[in-house]
């Protein structure tokens, strides 16, 4: 489905990106793995068409969809094709309620009825219907990382990307969190993350693609990872 091939990235004089290469094919959920300031931010908004708002921008490389380039489009088209985004710091519209934050963005596909709808997200997240009239801006930290997935799900997303969706929260709403993962895993829905709960992602994730300096040094299963014990021990340690 999504195939990144080589890409580099910089943010002005500064090499952000050297060589990110990973796929992900539907239904399967992929991570990104490496230390902080290794690129994996960087490369989930490579792949949204964001680095251009943030002052960056791809300098080689393709992203491709379904065989078909999509780096010189714009963010909004990106979104239309079916890749839906939960970015680090949630970024939900404070001044709107629930409700509104999540049918301002619903997306109805061309042809066929919604996957998700409002009592779909509320089924997998009872929280925000309990909340569905509240201002996003009252909601718990938790709460609002909550809609912002659900929110990223309104828009009939055939790639769910997540960066850092759990970060930060109580351990409860973290369970909750991965356990909506779970879920929509099961159900055939493609995902590419980036979260350092390494206990969950090995059993979540089909793969993992491992990002030091900028650059995807390493790509296998679970139990590969599990078997070598330079990447969680070297690698990954902070």
């Amino acid at each position: 489905m999504l195939s990144v091939e080589g890409i580099a990235a910089r943010y002005g004089e500064s090499q952000a990106l050297q060589a990110v290469s990973l796929y992900v094919g539907a239904g399967e959920v992929v991570t990104l793995l490496g230390r902080n300031g290794m690129g994996k931010t960087t490369t989930l908004r490579a792949i949204m068409g964001l680095l251009p708002s943030v002052g960056g921008r791809l300098t080689v490389g393709r992203i491709l969809l379904d065989g078909q380039p999509i780096e010189a489009l714009a963010p909004h088209r990106i979104a239309r094709l079916g890749l839906g985004f939960v970015p680090e710091g949630r970024q939900i519209f404070p001044t709107l309620t629930v409700a509104e934050n999540l049918t301002a963005i619903a997306r109805v596909p061309a042809g066929r009825a919604p996957r998700w709808t409002l009592p779909a997200v509320f089924a997998l997240f009872p929280r925000l219907g309990e909340r569905r009239g509240q201002f996003a801006r009252h909601l718990s930290g938790g709460e609002q990382q909550m809609l912002a997935i659900a929110r990223a799900l309104m828009t009939q997303p055939r790639l769910l990307i997540l960066d850092e969706a759990t970060e930060g929260l109580a351990p409860l709403i973290r369970a909750e969190i991965w356990a909506v993962l779970g879920r929509l895993r099961v159900e055939g829905q493609a995902i590419l993350l980036v979260d350092k709960t390494l206990s969950v992602v090995l059993r979540l994730a089909d793969r993992h693609v491992l990002l030091e300096r900028g650059q995807s040094v390493w790509t296998g299963n679970s139990a590969e990872f599990q078997g070598d014990p330079t990447l969680r021990n070297g690698r990954l340690a902070v």
